[in-house]
């Protein structure tokens, strides 16, 4: 198992990355915003493309997506500070450091997480 600095450290570059695609789209909305203001015609019936509501909505979504992701990685910090990073929060068992490197702030291992993909379906 990585020692508690390099997990330390993935936590901490993981929400970085999360924090710059947060900002960026928080930009891109408000400038979806100011473009929607100027605009008069009817977007909704537009055959040119997509509308500015829906690529509104789409941003937004992204948006709630990253805001999601700094708040789970937050919550993997503390359980790094616990002493409980990288273990299961639903079996206790270790979770494996592949798993950790590519998803840094999850709290489940392997099984549990399909159990509730499973579960969802």
């Amino acid at each position: 198992m990585a020692g508690p600095h390099r997990h330390a450290d993935r936590i901490a570059d993981a929400r970085a990355a999360a924090i710059a695609r947060a900002n960026a789209l928080e930009v891109q909305v408000e400038a979806l915003a100011e473009q929607q203001a100027l605009t008069t015609h009817d977007d909704e019936h537009d055959p040119e493309g997509v509308t500015i509501g829906f690529e509104r909505a789409q941003l937004l979504g992204l948006l709630r997506g990253a805001r999601d992701e700094i708040a789970a990685l937050d919550r993997a910090a503390d359980r790094l500070r616990e002493g409980a990073y990288g273990r299961c929060a639903r079996c206790g068992a270790a979770i494996p450091d592949v798993r950790l490197e590519a998803l840094p702030a999850t709290d489940t291992c392997l099984t549990c997480a399909d159990l509730r993909r499973r579960r969802r379906r």
